[in-house]
C-alpha cells in the first residue's frame, strides 16, 4: 500500500490549506480568551472499529475471578486511533485507546507486524502508541503472559484476533481519514468520579507530594480537540479513575465508565450511529495515573454514588463526558512544535538506580517481578479476592506467609521486602520483566506510555522528573498508564512500605518508581537533544504463553420440535417509555460468529412501510443475554431486552435477534434470523 510522501514544499502547501481552513472557524475556541495565537497545522485523522470478543463462556480480563464468564453483551468494546503527522517533517503518531482491561505486548507486537504488512515502515514501534482503558468487564486471553491468563483459562486467540484486527483497522480509518487540521488544548478538574482507595498508603507519602492532592485524588482532566478545517471531528480526554464500575458478578461485555463517556459523547451529542459508516466524531476517553483512583465513590464494589452497578457506571461515565465537552468546548490553547516519539525496551527487573532518584539518595536496584500476598487480598473496594487474606502488612496469616515465603529464593524474597513474596513471576516467565517504555511528543504536550498503572504520587513524580529534563512546566507532561504492554501496579517507595494490594502487585520491588523515573529521563534526553537510544532486546515470548485450557464450541442444537431463532417468549402488542421490553430466542453459541462490526439484535422501528435499525446490541438501552439451557444436546437461548428510555418516538418496533449454529458433524456453521412481533410504543 502506498504511504503519503513527504516533501518541505508539499508540507508548505498543506499548512497553507489548513491556515485557509481554519479562517472558517467560529466555534468556542475561537472566541476563547485563551492563547489565540495559530496552532500549528497538521494532517489529523480518526478511526474507529469494534473489538468485541466472545460474547459467551469467555473469562472476563480485570479482576480474576475464574467464575467470571461472559454471557452477553450491554456495551460493545471499540478501538479509538488517532493519527497526527507534522506536515514539514512527516513525522508521525499513531495513537490508539481501546475498550480492554490492559494491553499486552502480544497484541502491541501483533499490530505492529500487521501495520508493517500494510504501510511499511511507516508505522514502527517508535511512533505507535496503543493503550487501554481498563475496564474490567472485557473477554480475555489476551496476554502471552500466564499470569494474566491463568483466571480466564489460557490465551484465547479468538479475542486476541479481534482485537488485534479491530485496533488495525482503528488505524487504518484514521490514516485513510488525514486532513489538514489543527489541534487544541484544554484543562479542567473533575472532583467527583474517583476516590482514593488506598489512602493508608498515599498517606505514606512525602507531606509536599501529598499537598499537590489535597483531595487524595488526582482530579485533572486534559482535553485534545481535533478540528479537519473548521469542522470539529475528536477528542482525547484523560483522567484517572479505575474502570471498576462494574462489579465482578456482572457477566455482560461493558466498555464500563470511560466505554459509557465515549458512547454518550460519540452517540448521545455526535449522533455517531456506529453501523452507518465512518463516524463524523471519536471521542476517546484513555486513562493517566489511576493505580490508586477507583470510581466506587463509597469504597466499596457497586456503591457510589447508588447502589446499582449499571446507573454508577452511567453516573461515572457521564460525568466524565460532561466534563470533557466543558473543556473541550473552551480549549482554545494552541498545540504548536514538531511532532517526535521514542520508545525502548528495558528490563526493569535489572535498572541500577541513581540515587537522584531515590528517597534516601542512595543507589539501589530493581529485581525480578514478584506478586505478593495482598495481591491475592484484591483491592477491598473494587474487587476483593481470596477471603481471609488482607490487604497490609503485616499479615495475620503468618504460618501460611513462612510456607509461601519459603517457595520463592530468599535473595529475591530479601530484596523484594517487605512484600511478603508468593509468586516469583518473573523467574517463572509468568509476569513480563522486559516492558516498553515510550515517550510521545505532540507539540508542546509530552505523552508519557507507561506499561503499568500508577498511582498518582508515582505518576506525579515520573512526571517531574521527565519535564524537568525536558524544560516544560509540569502540566504539559502526562503520564499515560496501560500503554504498549502491561506489568501490574507501581507505587512510591513510601507506599511500598505499606503492602497495600498495590505495593504488593509492584513487582519489581520498592525502587520500581525511582527506576521509571530514570528511564524515562533518559527517553526525555534523547528527545530533547534530537538523538537515538539503542531500542533493546524485545521481551521474550514465554513458551506457555499461548497455552488454552479452553474447549471451544462443540455442537448447537435447537432442541426437539424446535426451530433457530424460533420465539420462546414473545413480545407484548404495546409499551410505554420507561418500560422493559423483553423476547426470548432459540439461538447458538455467540462464539460461532462474534458479529464484529455488526450486531446480535436490533430494535426495528417500521417507517414508510419499511422496517429501518433503530437500536443495536451496542446501544446503552439493550442487552443481549446467552444461556446454555442443555449442556449435553448444546440447547441455548439468548434474552433480547430495551429499556424504552424517554423521548423515544411513539410508532411500531420489533425485536430482531441474529445468531449463528454449529453443526455437530460437519462442523459447518449456520446463519439464522428470529424476529419477534411487532409492538407499539405510546
Amino acid at each position: 500500500m502506498e504511504t503519503p510522501a513527504f516533501t518541505r514544499r508539499r508540507g508548505l502547501q498543506l499548512m497553507a490549506a489548513a491556515a485557509g481552513s481554519l479562517a472558517l472557524g467560529t466555534g468556542p475556541a475561537a472566541a476563547a480568551a485563551a492563547d489565540t495565537s495559530t496552532p500549528s497545522p497538521y494532517l489529523v485523522g480518526r478511526g474507529i472499529a469494534d473489538i468485541t470478543g466472545a460474547a459467551a463462556e469467555s473469562g472476563m480480563m480485570g479482576y480474576s475471578v475464574i467464575g467470571q464468564q461472559t454471557s452477553g453483551i450491554h456495551q460493545r468494546l471499540r478501538a479509538r486511533a488517532f493519527l497526527i503527522v507534522d506536515p514539514v517533517s512527516g513525522n508521525r503518531i499513531a495513537w490508539c485507546n481501546t475498550d480492554q482491561g490492559l494491553l499486552p505486548f502480544a497484541v502491541f507486537h501483533a499490530v505492529l507486524a500487521r501495520l508493517a504488512a500494510a504501510y511499511g515502515t511507516t508505522y514502527t514501534e517508535q511512533n505507535v502508541s496503543l493503550s487501554a482503558t481498563h475496564t474490567h468487564s472485557g473477554p480475555g486471553g489476551c496476554a502471552h503472559d500466564l499470569a494474566y491468563n491463568l483466571s480466564i483459562g489460557g490465551f484465547q486467540e479468538q479475542n486476541f484476533d479481534a482485537v488485534v484486527a479491530g485496533i488495525v483497522e482503528a488505524i487504518g480509518a484514521a490514516h485513510a481519514d488525514l486532513k489538514p487540521g489543527t489541534i487544541t488544548l484544554g484543562r479542567g478538574e473533575l472532583t467527583d468520579a474517583s476516590v482514593n482507595r488506598s489512602r493508608p498508603a498515599f498517606e505514606l507519602n512525602p507531606q509536599a507530594d501529598k499537598d499537590v492532592y489535597p483531595l487524595g485524588i488526582d482530579p485533572t482532566m486534559t482535553v485534545l480537540r481535533f478540528r479537519q478545517g473548521h469542522t470539529d471531528v475528536g477528542a482525547i480526554s484523560w483522567f484517572p479513575t479505575h474502570g471498576t464500575s462494574m462489579t465482578n458478578t456482572n457477566t455482560l461485555i461493558s466498555g464500563d465508565n470511560k466505554g459509557y463517556a465515549a458512547y454518550a459523547w460519540e452517540h448521545g451529542t455526535a449522533g455517531v450511529r456506529y453501523l452507518d459508516g465512518a463516524p463524523s466524531f471519536v471521542a476517546a476517553f484513555p486513562q493517566t495515573n489511576s493505580g490508586d483512583m477507583s470510581p466506587n465513590l463509597n469504597l466499596k464494589p457497586g456503591s457510589g454514588p447508588t447502589e446499582d452497578e449499571f446507573e454508577n457506571t452511567r453516573i461515572i461515565g457521564m460525568r466524565q463526558c460532561t466534563t470533557a465537552q466543558q473543556i473541550h468546548a473552551s480549549a482554545a490553547t494552541p498545540i504548536r512544535g514538531g511532532i517526535d516519539s521514542r520508545l525502548r525496551y528495558v528490563d526493569m527487573s535489572q535498572v541500577q538506580v541513581d540515587g537522584r532518584y531515590t528517597p534516601d539518595g542512595q543507589t539501589h536496584h530493581t529485581s525480578s517481578g514478584v506478586i505478593g500476598l495482598s495481591t491475592l487480598a484484591g483491592s477491598l473496594e473494587d474487587g476483593p479476592g481470596i477471603p481471609g487474606i488482607i490487604e497490609g502488612t503485616p499479615s495475620p496469616l503468618a504460618p501460611l506467609i513462612d510456607h509461601l515465603n519459603s517457595d520463592v529464593p530468599q535473595w529475591l524474597a530479601a530484596e523484594q521486602s517487605p512484600k511478603t513474596c508468593v509468586v516469583p513471576g518473573g523467574l517463572l516467565q509468568a509476569t513480563p520483566n522486559v516492558l516498553p517504555l515510550q515517550l510521545l511528543k505532540i507539540g508542546q504536550l509530552y505523552l508519557i506510555g507507561g506499561p503499568a498503572e500508577y498511582t498518582i504520587v508515582s505518576g506525579l513524580r515520573i512526571r517531574r522528573a521527565v519535564a524537568e529534563e525536558l524544560g516544560v512546566p509540569l502540566e504539559n507532561v502526562l503520564m499515560q498508564g496501560y500503554t504498549n504492554g502491561y506489568s501490574q501496579y507501581v507505587t512510591t517507595p513510601e507506599e511500598y512500605e505499606g503492602q497495600q494490594y498495590e505495593g504488593a502487585s509492584t513487582l519489581f520491588g520498592k525502587y520500581t518508581t525511582p527506576a521509571y523515573q530514570q528511564e524515562f529521563t533518559k527517553l526525555a534526553s534523547a528527545l530533547r537533544n534530537g538523538a537515538s537510544l539503542p531500542l533493546g532486546e524485545l521481551p521474550p515470548d514465554p513458551a506457555i504463553g499461548t497455552l488454552n485450557v479452553q474447549t471451544g464450541v462443540v455442537l448447537d442444537s435447537p432442541g426437539a420440535l424446535r426451530s433457530y431463532g424460533q420465539v420462546l417468549t414473545d413480545t407484548a402488542g404495546s409499551y410505554r417509555t420507561g418500560q422493559q421490553v423483553t423476547a426470548i430466542f432459540v439461538t447458538g453459541h455467540p462464539k460461532n460468529n462474534l458479529h464484529r462490526g455488526g450486531t446480535f439484535l436490533e430494535i426495528q422501528r417500521s417507517q414508510g412501510g419499511s422496517w429501518a435499525r433503530y437500536l443495536d446490541d451496542g446501544d446503552w438501552q439493550t442487552k443481549f443475554q446467552w444461556q446454555r439451557t442443555n449442556v449435553v444436546t448444546g440447547e441455548s437461548t439468548a434474552t433480547v431486552t430495551w429499556d424504552i428510555a424517554p423521548g423515544t418516538p411513539p410508532g411500531t418496533y420489533r425485536i430482531i435477534h441474529y445468531g449463528d449454529a454449529k453443526n455437530g458433524l460437519t462442523g459447518a456453521i449456520s446463519a439464522f434470523t428470529g424476529t419477534s412481533r411487532s409492538f407499539t410504543v405510546s
